[in-house]
């Protein structure tokens, strides 16, 4: 780690990539090669998996600092900023391992950044409904949230609706980024396992230890569970900050309607890769 920018590494930043996001090759063999020297854990979850607070046991466990590896959190669905993976890979941010927590689909741009660069991302398996249903509780009470939305606007007077028109907006609108995450996700992981780690939430819910020991060897820094038992006690008395709060498989069955569930096994079944899940995803 150099601790400077060297020449190919400021010509990679201001070098606009392939129209599909693939890099040309003299920068995608630079770029793979600062990525192999130095790892990094990437948590890309979906919203309302626990996705904050497994990244907060994961800076405990392996000593690790928090990084926006996006240009903008506004919006939620983004992609990878090259120039601070650049500043990382060189050292510019110090010595403590790169953790990140993102929100977004495995579209093809990202997935040309992700092998580029080496890095090996994490992802989470939950039930959509569940998720829906919690995300829901978040845009009542979250000014905030409502106002980045997920990959989309949410309207202003969302609060005064009722709970049916709520319903019908979160299945219609959010649950297709949802279904989009889980297509574009298993289709790369499919693609490419030993590159995507997946995880289960009922497995985090079990054993949150051995899920996060899990992710950190999958990333390349891989911890003792002992470390990882630990990091885990030291922040679960504070997990309702990291909005990992009921955790309650099934919930969403008394949020969405039986139509509206529907709906939502109506998007999985446009996708083959998520057939065989649509009990699970559901």
């Amino acid at each position: 780690m150099s601790g400077a920018l060297d020449e190919m590494a400021v010509l990679a930043a201001f070098a606009q990539p392939n129209n599909d996001g693939s890099f040309p090759e003299a920068f995608r063999t630079y770029l793979r090669t600062l990525g192999a020297g130095r790892r990094s854990v990437i948590l890309a979850f979906p919203p309302k998996a626990a996705g904050t607070f497994l990244r907060t046991a994961a800076i405990v466990a392996a000593d690790g600092q928090l990084v926006r590896i996006v240009h903008a959190q506004g919006g939620r669905d983004a992609q990878p900023y090259l120039p601070v993976f650049l500043s990382y890979f060189h050292g510019m941010m110090g010595t403590s391992v790169l953790v990140a927590h993102v929100h977004l689909q495995a579209l093809p741009a990202n997935r040309h950044f992700f092998e580029a660069l080496d890095l090996k991302p994490v992802i989470m398996l939950r039930g959509i409904a569940d998720m829906l249903a919690s995300y829901r509780d978040m845009l009542d009470g979250d000014a905030k949230a409502r106002g980045e939305g997920l990959n989309c606007a949410i309207p202003s007077d969302f609060v005064g609706w009722t709970d049916d028109a709520k319903g019908d907006f979160l299945i219609d609108v959010l649950g297709s980024w949802y279904v989009g995450y889980y297509a574009t996700w298993l289709e790369f992981a499919r693609a490419e396992p030993d590159r995507v780690c997946l995880l289960r939430y009922d497995e985090l819910l079990r054993n949150p230890a051995a899920t996060l020991a899990r992710a950190l060897a999958h990333a390349g820094v891989a911890q003792p569970e002992p470390v990882c038992r630990r990091a885990v006690a030291e922040i679960w008395n504070e997990r309702r900050d990291f909005r990992f709060n009921r955790g309650e498989p099934g919930r969403g069955a008394r949020y969405f309607s039986a139509p509206q569930i529907a709906r939502l096994a109506r998007m999985l079944a446009y996708y083959p890769v998520l057939r065989d899940r649509r009990d699970e995803l559901l």
